[in-house]
């Protein structure tokens, strides 16, 4: 997301190095969504893996609806006829003839769940779209949603300060076997120790200008959790955020986060945190040490979206 939109200004150069440095490294999954960049960001990916595209997992999104005029309005629709005008588009952009993992963004309240995944499960019948995914969804919809088509992957913010994931949806998917894709498992970068002040933001990104965690006051008390992190980092020679995602992947095989970066210094330490072992006294310990989050992690409007 960040390599073409809401993170600042960006560098396709460095961003398609970075992916192929990925690929290179043995990262096989990539996710992307058309509402990034107003569709920039599928480009982007579908030149960088064109002459590799058997060697990745490729992942996209729709039902986010945006306003080229005022890109801060968003709307969801997931009525079939607008999943198939989505996928169309998205499979021109990427340049391929499938996606192999296709999930709705966020879930249309105006359009049943079972509306919108049998329009899905049509693209799975005719070989465009192999799996099928879900995002930011309530437990109660996944379970609507699988007795239509088997969903493959709940793909949810999830994170040492963000785990609202834990209490139902986890369950939920567990009990059907459907995979996590954790998005955002660095808490969108925050927890690798990058930002200690506002000054720390480039113009346009919208951490600053719309995330109440990055705001000003709770910013500089979401440090306790930065600081926590790096002195258990320390014991195992590794950083704040490499411990933070070494969590995250721990927290079951069924789990597979997707940490997003613009460059390839820190693809590799995340790529790097994959040697981090830990036991499970040690998981407790961390969870112990990081207090709670000062500040929801989105803005009112975007709240109003999630666990639907």
């Amino acid at each position: 997301m960040g390599m073409s939109d809401f993170y600042g200004t960006g560098d396709d150069a460095e961003s398609v190095a970075t992916i192929h440095r990925a690929i290179e490294l043995g990262v096989t999954l990539f996710d992307t969504a058309d509402a990034y960049g107003f569709g920039a960001n599928e480009e982007l990916v579908g030149r960088a893996v064109r002459d590799r595209r058997d060697k990745v997992v490729l992942a996209t999104k729709f039902a986010i609806v945006r306003d080229r005029s005022d890109p801060t309005v968003r709307g969801v629709r997931g009525d079939p006829a607008y999943v198939r005008q989505a996928v169309e588009a998205s499979l021109k952009r990427l340049g391929t003839d499938h996606i192999d993992l296709y999930y709705q963004h966020r879930v249309d309240p105006d359009t049943p769940i079972e509306d919108t995944v049998g329009a899905m499960a049509e693209l799975v019948r005719e070989g465009k779209v192999r799996y099928l995914g879900l995002s930011e969804a309530s437990a109660a919809t996944i379970r609507r949603a699988h007795a239509v088509h088997p969903v493959t992957a709940l793909q949810s913010e999830w994170s040492l300060w963000t785990r609202d994931i834990e209490a139902e949806v986890l369950p939920t998917c567990r009990e059907l076997g459907i995979g996590i894709v954790p998005y955002s498992p660095l808490g969108r970068g925050f927890l690798t120790g990058r930002f200690t002040s506002q000054k720390d933001f480039e113009e346009g990104d919208i951490r600053q200008e719309s995330m109440p965690r990055f705001a000003d006051g709770n910013l500089e008390r979401n440090l306790a959790i930065v600081e926590a992190l790096r002195e258990l980092a320390a014991e195992k020679g590794a950083t704040a955020g490499q411990l933070a995602l070494a969590w995250v992947r721990h927290q079951g095989a069924d789990v597979v986060p997707i940490p997003g970066t613009k460059r390839r210094k820190y693809l590799e330490e995340n790529v790097a945190a994959t040697d981090i072992v830990l036991a499970p006294g040690e998981l407790t310990a961390i969870e112990d040490a990081v207090p709670a989050p000062t500040g929801d992690r989105y803005g009112a409007a975007m709240m109003n979206t999630l666990n639907r």
